[in-house]
């Protein structure tokens, strides 16, 4: 299996039901001074019998997802540690990477909490395997590092820093604005870390700058698939008041943050996603219907 790539789907019998739990004593009262902010938050005031049902039933999902989302990016946080330590990065880098999976965690807590709040987390399926983005541990280290940070920090987190500012600044309700604010702030330094490693490791990474365009772009059809789906979408009065933006806005601020804060500092660095040569790799292996080039996606059903 080649770096970030999907691995071969396993029987419905192995999946698992996306479920948390809190083990609560000590545990957790060590978990809240990490960060008291959360508790701090208007738990209890999110009014269903003010929404339709049907709208509920979407606020659900939607929340849901982005509990899973934010535990498949804890996931990819830690392997990128692993991957930090394994090149022997910089200490005050991996430290600085270390607060990452805290704070995923949290954003987990807070959206499956919010999906209670709004009558229940709806169910999905996943596989447990599958949850993140892994790369071939026979590479060197420094080219595994690159591909998780890559993935994971310039593509992922660094779009999601200005369209998950714009949903804050959207929302209304003053537990999802609450919310969305824990997010925003925290997420800011994970839009930013990839750069710094990318600087870091500089020339290093000369000889593999066109296999990381390749891995970006693997990441951004990702969202560019996402994208695809919302436009498809009606546009509604509900998103302010259980926590989204509505399909247009969120469509012009996303091809906004793609282009000006993915592809622009991708290609400062020498790593073009839309490079004709990755271009050719893509359709090549498109063609030939390999599964060897794609990010791997834990979710199988949702419903």
């Amino acid at each position: 299996m080649t770096a970030l790539s999907r691995g071969r789907l396993r029987p419905e019998a192995v999946l698992e039901t996306f479920e948390l739990e809190m083990l609560g004593g000590q545990s957790e009262r060590r978990y809240r001074k990490l960060r008291p902010e959360v508790e701090a938050l208007p738990w209890g005031t999110l009014e269903k019998s003010r929404h339709q049902a049907g709208d509920l039933a979407e606020a659900r999902g939607h929340w849901t997802v982005a509990a899973f989302q934010e535990q498949r990016t804890g996931a990819a946080c830690a392997e990128a540690i692993r991957a930090l330590l394994g090149c022997r990065a910089p200490i005050d880098l991996v430290g600085m990477a270390c607060a990452f999976p805290l704070d995923e965690v949290v954003h987990v807590e807070m959206c499956a909490r919010v999906a209670e709040e709004l009558g229940g987390g709806t169910t999905i399926h996943y596989d447990p395997c599958q949850l993140a983005p892994v790369p071939d541990h026979d590479e060197p280290p420094l080219l595994q590092a690159a591909e998780m940070i890559v993935a994971a920090f310039c593509v992922g987190e660094a779009f999601s820093v200005p369209v998950l500012h714009g949903t804050w600044r959207a929302a209304k309700h003053p537990l999802l604005r609450g919310v969305l604010g824990v997010i925003v702030r925290d997420e800011a330094p994970h839009g930013a870390f990839g750069w710094t490693f990318l600087d870091w490791a500089g020339d290093a990474l000369a000889q593999h700058r066109e296999r990381l365009a390749l891995i970006a772009r693997l990441a951004i059809e990702e969202f560019t698939a996402n994208h695809r789906a919302i436009a498809r979408l009606p546009e509604t009065d509900v998103g302010a008041e259980l926590g989204w933006m509505e399909p247009t806005p969120y469509l012009a601020l996303s091809r906004r943050a793609m282009a000006d804060q993915v592809i622009a500092p991708l290609r400062k660095r020498g790593i073009d996603p839309y490079a004709p040569a990755v271009e050719a790799k893509l359709e090549e292996a498109l063609d030939a219907g390999s599964g060897d080039v794609s990010l791997p996606s834990a979710i199988v059903a949702i419903g």
